[in-house]
C-alpha cells in the first residue's frame, strides 16, 4: 500500500469516527455496536499511522518503503506515547 492509499484510508476512518461521535453526542447511537466500531476505528487509525511512519522512515534511510508491513493491533496499541 502506497502513501496515497494509506492517507486515503486514514481520511475515511477519521470521517467515520467523527460521524459516530457526532451521532453519539446527539444521542442517536450509544449502543455497544457503535462503541465497538469506534474502538476498531481507533486501532485501524493507529495501524495506518504506524505504517505511514514506517514507510517514511524507510525512505529516509534509503530503504524500500514497500517492505513496511502493517503491524498487529496488539503491538501497535502497546506503544507508549
Amino acid at each position: 500500500m502506497d502513501e496515497k492509499a494509506i492517507l486515503q484510508h486514514i481520511n475515511e476512518f477519521i470521517e467515520e469516527e467523527h460521524a459516530l461521535r457526532r451521532a453519539h453526542e446527539r444521542a442517536e447511537t450509544g449502543d455497544a455496536d457503535a462503541q465497538r466500531r469506534l474502538r476498531q476505528l481507533e486501532v485501524a487509525l493507529d495501524q495506518c499511522w504506524d505504517l505511514l511512519r514506517q514507510r517514511r522512515a524507510r525512505i529516509a534511510a534509503g530503504q524500500n518503503p514497500d517492505e513496511a508491513e502493517i503491524r498487529p493491533a496488539a503491538e501497535v496499541e502497546g506503544y507508549r506515547q
